[in-house]
């Protein structure tokens, strides 16, 4: 048992490292709903790490004794091993998934956040800002740090799938229909995008940049990228 503690260590810490400072981890957030994905992931995963170890710890301990099993029915092993106890685990799993999802959904709020549009064509993204007037599109997807933006995503020819790692969850893009995703950077800096669903040929060149800056420079940000 012992060793096998030290390899889930070992496994741990190396996941832990190797979600440091990714700029497509969803293990390394940068914004609330990131944050709550990251979160699901982290739970699932050291759930089934749990539950992995007490069943290697059931079956060393059946193979040390092989009489202990023997001295409970068949029938407590289905019942208990088999529908309560997983049953129970996985009540409770996708209970707290339902709640995460239901959490990253763009519902109407009080000081309702800017709407930005993300149009998905084979294969480049263009945003356009229309409650900053006459305002040109741009390739670069700039928003606000520290506050909730809308992004209405839609497509021009097949399905795409808007999808910014650290900031959120992923999205799709359909002709002909809009979907809203809800993004936020708690901080200014850069985050890349990508198109999560495969669109032909040129998928994998399918990237763009989020520049999310201080609110007050925000506008002047989107102007000058736009001319």
């Amino acid at each position: 048992m012992k060793s096998i503690a030290r390899i889930f260590s070992t496994v741990a810490a190396l996941l832990t490292l190797s979600a440091c400072a990714a700029p497509l981890s969803t293990l390394d957030p940068a914004g609330p709903s990131a944050t709550a994905i990251s979160t699901l992931w982290w739970v699932m995963f050291w759930s089934s790490v749990v539950i992995f170890i007490l069943m290697m710890a059931v079956l060393t301990t059946i193979w040390l004794r092989p009489g202990l099993a023997r001295t409970v029915r068949p029938g407590k092993w289905i019942i208990y091993g088999g529908l309560a106890v997983p049953g129970a685990l996985l009540t409770v799993l996708v209970g707290f998934a339902l709640y995460t999802g239901e959490r990253l959904l763009a519902h109407p709020i009080e000081d309702a956040p800017p709407r930005i549009s993300a149009h998905g064509v084979m294969w480049q993204w263009q945003f356009s800002y229309p409650e900053l007037g006459d305002v040109g599109p741009t390739r670069v997807l700039h928003i606000p740090a520290g506050q909730p933006v809308d992004i209405l995503v839609t497509s021009g020819d097949v399905v795409h799938s808007f999808w910014v790692p650290r900031l959120a969850g992923k999205i799709d893009a359909i002709p002909g229909h809009e979907n809203v995703v809800r993004i936020q950077a708690d901080r200014p800096g850069s985050y890349q995008g990508v198109c999560a669903e495969f669109c032909g040929n040129g998928h994998t060149r399918m990237l763009f940049q989020v520049e999310a800056h201080e609110p007050e420079l925000y506008a002047n940000a989107v102007r000058e990228a736009a001319q």
